[in-house]
């Protein structure tokens, strides 16, 4: 768990620089940083989705997935939660939003991809805590530029990266036999088309409700074993 507190230490400081840089920023520059991380966002994803080497799983895993998160609105529930707890620290509504968007982004850059996964996975098993450490490294720089952009929302995360790599590490011998490493492939390109569909809204250029798509990382691993058991 140290290496996890780590990164939740790295992203805590690389918000706290960012706040006092956003302060000095006027609000064009803002929405420029904003753009900038929309594009870097879109390539990530777009370099991740195109490793898939079976687009059927990613397809049915994205169908399936929707069809859960939809039915029962994962994007609004979220949504409205983060809102909820992030207006204690907002000064009106609008500014509400800004955090809870904030808070929501942060956590789906910062913990969807296989770094995440494999990293915990190490130090749950093995106690290699190298992957967490690199993770921890760019996520204080993108704590950073993040929270330059959008706010004091990025802060967030850091919980939410303590409470779910956390519990990737605390139950690593449990999960493991489940995940092997095509598992992981298949769920970190999942994953980056996520992220991808999250750039874009960063851009401004779709309204894409992307927590709903986040069962599909849960769909992966199932479809996957059904695909390899119908030789697919």
């Amino acid at each position: 768990m140290f290496a996890v507190i780590v990164n939740t230490l790295a992203i805590v400081a690389g918000s706290l620089i960012g706040l006092l840089l956003r302060r000095g920023l006027p609000e064009k520059l803002t929405a420029a940083l904003m753009q900038g991380l929309g594009l870097c966002t879109v390539l990530i994803g777009v370099q991740g989705a195109v490793r898939e080497s079976n687009i059927l799983i990613m397809i049915v895993s994205v169908v399936l997935g929707l069809l859960i998160g939809e039915s029962c609105d994962a994007d609004g529930r979220v949504n409205r939660f983060a809102e909820r707890l992030m207006s204690r620290f907002a000064k009106g509504g609008g500014e509400a939003d800004r955090i809870a968007n904030a808070f929501v982004t942060s956590c789906l850059i910062m913990n969807v991809g296989a770094m995440v996964i494999v990293g915990s996975l190490d130090a749950g098993l093995r106690g290699d805590y190298t992957m967490l450490y690199t993770k921890s490294l760019l996520d204080f720089i993108s704590g950073i530029m993040m929270t330059a952009a959008m706010g004091i929302g990025v802060m967030g995360s850091a919980v939410f990266t303590l409470v779910f790599q956390g519990a990737i590490v605390l139950l690593a011998e449990f999960v493991a036999p489940f995940i092997s490493d095509y598992i992981i492939q298949e769920m970190s390109c999942t994953g980056c088309l996520i992220i991808l569909a999250l750039g874009l809204n960063m851009l401004e250029l779709t309204k894409i409700k992307v927590i709903n798509y986040l069962p599909a990382l849960v769909a992966v691993p199932l479809v996957a074993y059904a695909a390899r058991a119908l030789g697919m």
